[in-house]
């Protein structure tokens, strides 16, 4: 088997089996905009939700008084 087979096997595997959701979204995209931007929607629905829970973690945390604050409490201080 020769190297250049490999790069050849994946191209196969990415084109015609791991990208075909992408080229369903692609043709659909002339049809239904809403539906094809329904994935990059979902992520941004995510991030907003994580970021609001890191917040809120944050908040607690500084309402706690459990950080060190001092300025020897780090070392590139």
């Amino acid at each position: 088997m020769r190297i250049k087979d490999i790069f050849y096997f994946i191209e196969d595997i990415f084109v015609n089996y791991l990208f075909i959701p992408f080229d369903f979204l692609r043709e659909l995209s002339a049809s239904n905009w809403w539906l094809s931007n329904l994935v990059p929607w979902i992520f941004i629905f995510v991030g907003l939700i994580a970021f609001s829970y890191w917040m809120i973690q944050l908040k607690k945390f500084d309402e706690n008084k459990e950080e060190d604050t001092s300025i020897t409490a780090h070392d590139y201080l």
